[in-house]
């Protein structure tokens, strides 16, 4: 595409904002050809009479941003013509042309959430992540976080989300849906993702959270007792699992007592890794409530904002294979 005025002194200018630095790192380390090959033979070819649908890798990118910024249908429409650097991403030059609106954006959220598809942008993902030798198999990390729902009855029909429901967490009771998650022991890629509402216990997600060629799993306290449920009976996996604080904290001041407060500390240092993807979604990618009533339409967002934190955990050693290839 031909670089307008515009595109030339924006190139010029002396300070690179944040938003070019993170736009350029989803460029780079993105597999835009594997998304668009599992998205393509759903997507309108547009034959016959009408306005042709948008190009696929444009509307991809767009829904990309989307998701990294947590922008509304509406605002991802706005941040087009606001930002340059969003503009650049997607790839459009509004001199020539006009922006993909709102409808638009949102008719290919539903056909990702109808056909699935955002679960196969996931396993594409996590597929040309374990080409590059970055998806090891031998261990896995098992965690829920919670995500907030909105609690309020001030709606069209006067009730909460009915597939959301409340929890306490400590002292402090939260409503929502849990985020389960099971993620490489050595990498802290996530491999797996099942989401439930708020009240399920973590024990009871733990086998669907394995691939199934573990030799050994990590958990922290709220999976004790997991090796014991019918479930886990008949695999061969080592589970290691976190203390109860309590039990810690009363461990003796004796040799065993102590090696036993080194292997807790080791076990964690292995489970802190399940952290980081987390982390990326909830205040990186800012879901720290969900955006859509019921599971399916949230766990189809989660699945696209787990693989978009998979390649962000692992873009040092994306660039570092990128860098040798081109030398």
């Amino acid at each position: 595409m031909q670089a307008s005025f515009s595109d030339l002194e924006y190139a010029a200018k002396k300070k690179v904002t944040r938003r070019d630095r993170f736009l350029r790192e989803i460029e780079a380390v993105t597999p835009w050809s594997a998304l668009i090959a599992e998205i393509e033979p759903f997507y309108p070819k547009g034959e016959g009479r009408g306005r042709p649908p948008i190009g696929l890798e444009r509307i991809l990118r767009m829904y990309v941003a989307q998701q990294c910024f947590g922008f509304s249908d509406e605002g991802t429409e706005d941040a087009i013509y606001d930002s340059q650097a969003v503009r650049g991403f997607i790839r459009i030059d509004l001199g020539r042309e006009a922006a993909p609106d709102a409808t638009t954006l949102l008719k290919f959220r539903r056909l990702l959430e109808k056909h699935q598809l955002t679960e196969r942008i996931f396993a594409a993902i996590n597929e040309h992540l374990a080409t590059k030798g970055l998806m090891l198999r031998e261990g896995t990390v098992v965690d829920a976080t919670i995500i907030a729902a909105p609690s309020s009855t001030k709606n069209q029909k006067g009730e909460r989300d009915p597939e959301m429901h409340q929890t306490q967490k400590g002292n402090q009771w939260h409503f929502g849906m849990k985020a389960h998650i099971g993620a490489d022991a050595e990498s802290g890629l996530v491999h797996t993702l099942v989401t439930t509402p708020a009240n399920t216990a973590d024990v009871t997600q733990a086998h669907a959270l394995l691939h199934g060629d573990e030799r050994i799993a990590f958990g922290d306290a709220g999976y004790q007792g997991v090796e014991k449920r019918k479930e886990n009976l008949n695999t061969n996996v080592q589970w290691e699992v976190a203390l109860r604080p309590g039990k810690r904290k009363a461990l003796p001041d004796t040799p065993l007592g102590r090696l036993n407060e080194q292997i807790e500390k080791l076990k964690a240092s292995v489970r802190a890794k399940v952290e980081h993807p987390f982390h990326i979604v909830k205040n990186l990618f800012q879901l720290k409530k969900v955006r859509y009533r019921g599971l399916a339409k949230n766990t189809a967002q989660l699945f696209t904002l787990f693989g978009l934190a998979n390649l962000l955990i692992a873009k040092r050693r994306l660039f570092e294979l990128n860098a040798q290839g081109a030398s």
